[in-house]
């Protein structure tokens, strides 16, 4: 009787598992068929711009000549085809082919240098669908059109090509490729790097490889909810944290893994408790965050100094990088920092608003930092 119970359970658990595998598997698929579907769409149109282009006297602009086939392409593709090709969607194909020609190279390893032929597949209901053969979809466009709709009212090359390179590694929804760009993440993340870094996140994203990688200029935490003019307690930012984590390690950035709050040593007899305690996995360091409703003072920077030092001679692992502090506060002082802290202090601080920057005041201030940044160059100041 007992060993009959021990089947039933045991084909109970098997049955569960299949269950379990069996979705994964169909999940799996059917995010792959959107994800696939969303391609095909992105190369079709961006080779309907190609033909536009083309047929305009080989790309020649003559306006009232351009309007009037587009509008009458639109008539004739709608009526054939649905939505979906209107006069703007048709001008949105043009200049998408007009800003990633450059690409056109690498996609044109197909045998006829055009969309390759599609081939057709039955489903089981009977019904069939239309796979593409080539590889280069996946290779040359990762994002979906409406990604890459909202991508092209980024004037500026470099930073257009950092949120398309985020957005594909991050796997980010339109929704927070917006809330991104709106944050103005892109400048931020540029005014806290050299010259030559900028240029790279523009080539690679956002790359970590020391600390000073992680850090922002400010940093947004407008989806806290927190009211800028209602009095608020460390206590009560704290808490806006923990109960958004999942959009403050966005916030952070890459590699963040959350630890533990209000984390507790004791040295001397007395209680000592760090706000918020991170591990990065790329830098294989501990991060420490501390959070300051007032202005930076060198008390809050000791007592940061104080917390490093004790994770890096009592918590860390001796294959481990030195652990990184990051002092949060809503207004810093640069030269008190530089005074206080030694340079390989591994602390920095870092100023938080509680609403979206001004985008073109960011803009204004990275075309400042990087005229200055010539200047000292020319003048032998760096």
């Amino acid at each position: 009787m007992g060993s009959e119970r021990f089947e039933v359970g045991s084909e109970k658990g098997e049955l569960k598992t299949l269950i379990k595998d069996i979705r994964e598997l169909i999940l799996s698929a059917r995010k792959a068929v959107v994800h696939s579907v969303d391609l095909i769409q992105v190369f079709t149109n961006f080779e309907i711009g190609r033909c536009i282009v083309k047929h305009d006297q080989q790309g020649e602009e003559r306006a009232e000549y351009g309007r009037k086939i587009l509008r009458e392409l639109a008539t004739e593709l709608t009526s054939e085809f649905g939505n979906g090709f209107s006069k703007s969607n048709l001008e949105y194909m043009r200049r998408f082919y007009l800003l990633y020609k450059d690409r056109n190279s690498q996609i044109a390893q197909t045998p006829s240098g055009q969309l390759p032929a599609p081939e057709k597949t039955q489903t089981a209901s009977g019904g069939s669908v239309l796979l593409a053969k080539s590889k280069t979809l996946s290779v040359q466009f990762t994002l979906s059109w409406s990604h890459y709709v909202f991508l092209m009212g980024i004037k500026d090359e470099e930073e257009r090509s950092f949120y398309e390179i985020e957005a594909t590694h991050q796997n980010w929804a339109l929704r927070e490729l917006r809330r991104q760009f709106n944050s103005g993440l892109y400048e931020r993340l540029a005014l806290s790097r050299d010259k030559e870094n900028i240029h790279k996140l523009a080539r690679e994203g956002q790359t970590v490889t020391r600390p000073q990688d992680l850090l922002k200029e400010p940093y947004v935490l407008e989806f806290l909810g927190l009211d800028e003019k209602t009095r608020y307690s460390e206590t009560d930012l704290e808490s806006a944290i923990i109960d958004k984590l999942e959009r403050f390690l966005l916030e952070l950035g890459k590699g963040f893994l959350f630890e533990a709050r209000q984390k507790r040593f004791t040295f001397d007899e007395e209680h000592f408790f760090v706000d918020l305690v991170f591990y990065n996995r790329l830098l294989r360091c501990y991060v420490l965050i501390d959070l300051k409703i007032g202005k930076l003072t060198h008390q809050h920077l000791g007592q940061m100094q104080m917390y490093v030092n004790y994770f890096d001679r009592s918590i860390k692992l001796a294959d481990e990088h030195p652990t990184v502090g990051i002092i949060l506060c809503k207004k810093k002082h640069d030269a008190l920092v530089e005074i206080t802290l030694p340079e390989n202090a591994n602390i920095y601080a870092k100023e938080y608003q509680l609403y979206l920057p001004d985008k073109e005041e960011l803009k204004r201030k990275l075309v400042e930092w990087s005229e200055e940044a010539e200047r000292l160059v020319g003048g032998g100041g760096v």
